[in-house]
């Protein structure tokens, strides 16, 4: 009995211990929550009001942890991103990570298939941990727009 309460006694502390650690990083769920929020946040504000607000650090409705929104035209222009304001007004249509694999462009291929949505995997900086770490991006398609988050692995 004792070696069963024991038992008991460790397996609810693992359970309590796994989700602090996983509370460090967004979800695939709250990426695909953030997109959707940000893409409302566009058809109800407008895109310069929305894009302000998504390079608002104090904004955490589109800054979470590790989550953010990024904003890409269909020709590959960075018209907002979340945590890093250099890139926004850049031509990243030829961007690639460090294993080469297309970053914007796959984002575009992706938004613009059937479902005009769904996840690409690569490398990018982590602004939590200063890493390059491999990230899974969530794009959708809206209007013109590309709009995504994403978690890191």
């Amino acid at each position: 009995m004792k070696t069963l309460f024991s038992c008991a006694v460790l397996g609810a502390s693992l359970c309590v211990l796994a989700p602090a650690g996983a509370a460090d990083k967004g979800t695939a769920a709250e990426a695909v929550a953030m997109t959707q929020k940000a893409i409302a946040y566009i058809k109800e504000n407008g895109k310069e009001k929305a894009f302000a607000e998504f390079a608002n650090p104090a904004n955490a409705t589109f800054h979470d942890r590790d989550l953010y929104v990024y904003v890409y035209d269909m020709k590959g222009v960075a018209v907002a991103h979340g945590v890093n304001p250099k890139m926004v007004g850049r031509d990243l249509l030829e961007l690639r990570d460090g294993d080469g694999q297309y970053i914007v462009k796959r984002f575009i291929e992706t938004a613009s298939g059937p479902a005009g949505k769904g996840w690409v995997e690569y490398k990018w900086p982590n602004p939590v941990s200063k890493s390059v770490d491999l990230k899974a991006g969530y794009v959708e398609r809206s209007g013109d727009l590309i709009v995504g988050s994403g978690i890191y692995k």
